[in-house]
């Protein structure tokens, strides 16, 4: 059991994915915390002081901590931008982005306490625009840049933060997108989330992003930090056979692509 005598927190508990991750750690040894909005630990991740409290009741019951893994999300505001609620627009990146900093901001005692530790954080989206779902786009490539930033604020600490992007899950957000129409989410992604609701189309296990998690949270990946790694597409398994190309290089960060890397001279 390769999280034997760990202790870890995982923020959107009741989430597929964040459940899922509940099961694949304790099946490792983990003590497991989940916490959400109606769990037995309750909290709003985008509320400071529900976030200190959820804080102050880890600390009670584990002493420190060495895995943070800030699960909860939600897509916000669908629709064009001309047509959408400013208010409800900024929903994603209340709860995605600053939720995700509000838990490791006040996680990070917990875990320098247990001298060193891993926190994982949660991209998606893919790889390309996201029109009608800028909210959530918006949201999620701020997560990215702040991983890879607190990860170098955390070099000191020996702590490893990533992020994972789980794929396309079925999960509350088809519902989301179902809720919010054809003429909101676009018709083409509206049919295609009927579809992986009902099962007709094929989505993504959550059982990929747990055992990525697990391996990010265990030993095996110490050094690993500032990614974002890919559930499906990348070969997260090889990795411990590549552990110090990964580290040295910028392979799995958000870059900008220049004119030579395409061929150009100009």
């Amino acid at each position: 059991m390769i999280l034997k005598n760990k202790k870890a927190l995982i923020t959107g508990g009741n989430g597929v994915i964040g459940r899922t991750i509940a099961e694949f750690f304790e099946r490792e040894g983990c003590d497991v915390i989940t916490a959400s909005r109606s769990g037995s630990y309750p909290v709003d991740v985008a509320n400071p002081e529900s976030v200190k409290s959820l804080m102050n009741l880890v600390e009670k019951k584990f002493g420190g901590l060495d895995i943070l893994v800030t699960a909860a999300g939600t897509y916000g505001e669908i629709g064009s931008l001309e047509k959408c609620d400013e208010d409800k627009w900024f929903d994603a990146v209340k709860t995605n982005l600053w939720g995700t900093f509000l838990s490791i901001k006040h996680a990070l005692p917990l875990l320098k306490k247990n001298s060193g530790g891993k926190i994982i954080a949660f991209a998606g989206g893919g790889d390309g625009p996201l029109p009608n779902f800028t909210s959530y786009a918006s949201s999620k490539g701020g997560v990215l840049r702040l991983v890879e930033s607190l990860a170098q604020e955390f070099l000191p600490y020996s702590i490893d933060i990533n992020a994972i992007s789980p794929g396309l899950v079925n999960s509350d957000f088809q519902q989301e997108l179902i809720k919010a129409g054809p003429e909101r989410a676009g018709g083409e992604k509206y049919k295609v989330a009927l579809k992986e609701a009902s099962g007709e189309a094929e989505t993504v296990s959550p059982e990929r992003a747990a055992g990525l998690a697990v391996f990010l949270a265990s030993e095996k990946s110490n050094g690993i930090t500032g990614k974002n790694i890919s559930a499906v597409w990348d070969k997260w398994e090889e990795f411990p056979n590549h552990l110090e190309h990964i580290k040295k290089s910028d392979i799995y960060n958000l870059r900008r692509v220049r004119p030579k890397e395409r061929g150009y001279d100009w």
